[in-house]
């Protein structure tokens, strides 16, 4: 495959189209979530003909709960109890027993233009009793905060606060106490804010910032650029948002960055076996990825979009006095699929053979891809016309789709049963996979 160099004018970026889903990437493929100018148009999700098909006649799907409305993601508290984020409507609601309880467990303003919105969550479980005598469990939220009031239609105000990180403590049903870890100024764009929240084996919070779609600085790979602002990163902190590893710097924000170079990315995940991180990343109207991330990885945005070329000149990439380096994908996609949540399968209860293997799943065609990993869990095994690690058309990833028909999916979690559980942004609703 010809790869080729991303745009340098932040010009070409503004104004690419949006999708209905509005959480998600400004990819220009032609998606059934796409309504151009539709940016706030209420949207019911729709009747499901059928349910989603997984390519392994051992396993079957069924639908647990529906009647979420733009879920982004969503986490287990314990089973069959987990907490799913609404984008638009600033929500965070408790589904128990797979039945939505009667109010949201927090409801705050959130900017819902574009990708802004309630975008992530993650929870720290086990935690001690709080200062009330209370269990307490702490749950982490990144969102898009408003500044502005509801229009005369009853969406919420746009005049965006900036994208925010929260720690919540969760009592009785109720999200409270919030404690503000990471504050990201607001961007002229909508789009390009990231929103997965994971914990790490280390305890640490990992999180994906996309570049704010048209930011200029050193974290884009622009030699000369403004400093690092929190865009175009994963960032790491601790549970109380201090610093914790000084990666490519000492001071400020630059002190939280994991990786640079991110265009974009909703997906994060350690593999359970190696303590690797993983991430996806969207291109941009091609070079989707799925990346190895190491302490330091420049991800290539914007001056490299899916592999680099064979005459790249990798002085043009800012390495933050050597503490930066570039790789390649680990696998691409020359047209867009919009890949969102990247999930590790820490359980055998689908069989064996998926144990520990990576799921990916997308939003323009609501699929899951399957990858199994070599024994240096650095690299994916792959064959046929994949072994360039590049799907260059879509009948390329006919081996590696597991599961198609989700409506767009915006997450996916192993639940404390060892079951797969996807959420479908289309559908607005939750499936599970698992044995016949």
């Amino acid at each position: 495959m010809q790869s080729s160099r991303k745009e340098l004018n932040p010009k070409l970026l503004i104004g690419l189209p949006l999708l209905i889903s509005i959480i998600l990437f400004n990819t220009s493929f032609q998606s059934k979530y796409y309504i151009q100018g539709a940016i706030n148009e209420q949207f019911e999700p729709k009747a499901i003909e059928g349910l989603p098909t997984v390519n392994d006649n051992k396993l079957k799907v069924e639908m647990v709960f529906k009647g979420l409305q733009f879920p982004t993601s969503m986490e287990f508290l314990g089973p069959d109890d987990v907490l799913v984020t609404e984008k638009n409507n600033g929500t965070v609601q408790r589904i128990t027993n797979w039945k939505m309880q009667p109010d949201p467990v927090l409801d705050v303003n959130v900017a819902t233009r574009a990708e802004r919105g309630m975008l992530g969550i993650a929870i720290a479980k086990n935690q001690p009793e709080n200062a009330n005598g209370h269990n307490s469990t702490d749950v982490f939220l990144y969102y898009t905060r408003s500044s502005g009031t509801n229009d005369t239609n009853g969406v919420r105000g746009e005049k965006s606060g900036g994208n925010a990180l929260y720690r919540y403590e969760l009592v009785d049903s109720k999200l409270s106490n919030p404690h503000l870890l990471l504050d990201l100024s607001p961007r002229k764009h909508p789009s390009h804010n990231g929103g997965a929240i994971i914990i790490g084996k280390d305890k640490n919070l990992y999180i994906p910032v996309g570049d704010g779609d048209g930011d200029t600085t050193e974290a884009q790979n622009f030699i000369g650029g403004g400093p690092p602002n929190g865009t175009g990163g994963v960032l790491t902190m601790s549970q109380d948002g201090s610093s914790v590893q000084n990666i490519i710097g000492n001071s400020g924000i630059l002190s939280k960055y994991y990786a640079y170079g991110v265009r974009n990315s909703f997906g994060l995940d350690f593999d359970p076996l190696s303590g690797k991180l993983w991430d996806t990343e969207n291109g941009n109207k091609s070079g989707d990825e799925i990346n190895l991330v190491q302490p330091g990885f420049n991800s290539g945005w914007r001056m490299i979009q899916g592999k680099a070329p064979l005459d790249f000149n990798y002085s043009q990439l800012v390495n933050f006095g050597g503490k930066g380096k570039y790789s390649d994908p680990e696998f691409s996609w020359t047209e867009t699929v919009g890949p969102t949540k990247i999930k590790f399968l820490n359980s055998d209860k689908l069989g064996k053979s998926y144990e520990n293997d990576m799921f990916v799943s997308d939003i323009k065609n609501g699929r899951i891809y399957h990858f199994d990993l070599n024994d240096r869990r650095d690299s994916l095994v792959l064959s046929g016309n994949l072994t360039d690690r590049v799907a260059d058309t879509d009948p390329e990833l006919n081996d590696i789709i597991f599961g198609s028909g989700f409506e767009g999916i915006t997450d996916m979690d192993v639940g404390p049963d060892g079951y797969l559980y996807v959420l479908s942004f289309g559908n607005g609703a939750i499936y599970k996979i698992s044995p016949k």
